[in-house]
């Protein structure tokens, strides 16, 4: 991490936001018709093309310009990783998707969007009251930006992922059409909220299990969110990442994924660590900071994390208050969004602060260790370690819990959108009908069928050795 900071102080950093239009004063039934007018601008049919545009950027040279000023030695396991299948491909690929969707209809209706909104980032956490929200829970290339590109991603992610399950595109389209519904449907429940009440609403993991009619699957989710809420306590994955040098608890080198920078054993705090921690503290509400001030670092690793942000500087942190009383921190780095050169520059001076405030519009609650620091060239973000962190095993997933979780997704990424945008007019464009999740479907096959070629082209290149790849052991 580096030593010297070449940014203002996070205190600094602009507060920004995105403004409403003078026409939200305007009445419901106004606003909605200003939506549903934009689709003489913006046919609800033509979100369902897709065709490549002819100057269309070759896919592995935007894979590899995703990896400028990334960590060298780490790419050929980004590259392992990306191969492995048109998933994961897929889940790498932002970059790629948002070159792709910027040449796409859109109706001008801007919102904070996630900029990587795949299956795979929506999961369950744990608010500070200790109870379990459903939202997107990865939110590194977050930017405002035009709704329609959050909800593309999404939908063909679902039929990338029902491929890879065995699943058929006929299962697939409908599962589409199930997350469609429920984005486009809790659009309209969310338009009728005030704004507080809008604001204030979360989707907690019991209310949604309430829906859940068949009870095995009912049973499963409640036996994960349990497993999960013991593994993901601090004293719990104490264990597993810690050990002792005589008395002193540092963080276990677990290669290729956990290890110490070169030439710093472990127990050793660098002082650019120490830097960045300070200016982290700083970015903290003074509450948080006294909360932080009881702890004491003990060690910090490096980490390597994902698919897309493999290569990126990643830290996992140990902080230790007392015998036997931990705390995890992991130190993301936080680099432009992919959304940038198509919806325009951050306007936070620091791609953390972009992230947290991302993380504040989009989530319900968030993480309470949400900070940001900085350094030369690098900028990070700050979070707590797998603090009942629940993802979904989407490789497990029939049609029926797929199409389940789909519903959460579309419901969840709603919620996300309207808390920074304006639910009325985006539901007065959605209407009442399935025109749009029709439209979509269409988009998701035709884009997936993109998507395998692109990742048939990396597939060449690391079996002709112009791209390194490495391969790691599958659990």
């Amino acid at each position: 991490m580096p030593r010297k900071a070449a940014r203002k102080s996070p205190k600094q950093a602009p507060d920004k936001f995105i403004q409403m239009d003078t026409k939200a004063l305007a009445s419901y039934a106004e606003r909605y018709a200003s939506g549903k007018a934009l689709r003489e601008k913006c046919p609800r049919k033509d979100h369902g093309i897709w065709k490549a545009p002819a100057h269309r950027p070759d896919a592995v040279s935007l894979v590899l310009e995703a990896e400028k000023g990334r960590l060298p030695d780490l790419l050929p396991m980004r590259h392992g990783r990306m191969v492995r299948s048109a998933f994961t491909f897929y889940r790498g690929a932002a970059l790629t998707m948002a070159s792709d969707l910027s040449t796409t209809p859109n109706t001008g209706i801007r919102v904070q969007c996630c900029g990587d909104a795949h299956l795979c980032n929506f999961g369950g956490f744990a608010t500070p009251e200790r109870r379990v929200l459903f939202s997107i829970n990865d939110l590194d290339e977050t930017l405002p930006a035009p709704w329609e590109w959050d909800v593309k991603r999404l939908a063909a992610s679902f039929v990338v992922a029902c491929r890879d399950n065995g699943l058929s595109d006929a299962v697939a389209q409908d599962i589409v059409r199930t997350c469609v519904r429920s984005y486009r449907e809790s659009m309209h429940e969310f338009s009728r909220m005030s704004t507080l009440e809008l604001w204030y609403h979360a989707l907690y993991a019991s209310d949604i299990l309430a829906t859940v009619k068949d009870p095995a699957i009912r049973q499963r989710i409640i036996k994960r969110v349990e497993k999960e809420r013991a593994k993901s306590a601090a004293e719990e994955i104490f264990p597993k990442l810690v050990t002792h040098r005589g008395e002193t608890p540092v963080i276990k080198d677990q290669l290729p994924t956990i290890f110490h920078a070169e030439g710093h054993s472990p127990g050793e705090v660098q002082k650019s660590v120490l830097d960045a921690l300070e200016i982290y503290r700083a970015s903290l509400p003074h509450s948080m900071q006294s909360l932080v001030s009881r702890y004491t670092v003990r060690d910090a690793a490096i980490k390597v994390v994902g698919v897309g942000s493999v290569g990126t500087l990643c830290w996992v942190l140990l902080f230790m208050a007392g015998e036997g009383d931990p705390l995890f921190l992991q130190v993301k780095e936080a680099r432009a969004s992919v959304l940038e050169q198509y919806a325009g520059k951050s306007v936070f001076a620091n791609h953390g602060q972009r992230v947290v405030n991302g993380y504040r519009l989009m989530q319900s609650a968030s993480d309470m260790f949400l900070g940001w620091t900085y350094g030369p060239q690098r900028h990070f973000f700050v979070r707590q370690l797998r603090d009942v962190k629940i993802s979904a095993k989407v490789e497990t997933f029939g049609s029926r819990e797929m199409s389940l979780y789909a519903s959460w997704c579309g419901k969840a990424l709603a919620l996300a959108h309207a808390r920074s945008g304006d639910p009325v007019l985006l539901a007065g464009y959605l209407g009442k009908s399935p025109a749009i999740d029709d439209a979509l479907a269409q988009f998701a096959v035709a884009y997936s069928n993109q998507n395998e070629k692109d990742h048939s082209a990396l597939d060449r290149a690391v079996r002709k050795g112009t791209v390194k790849a490495v391969f790691e052991e599958q659990e």
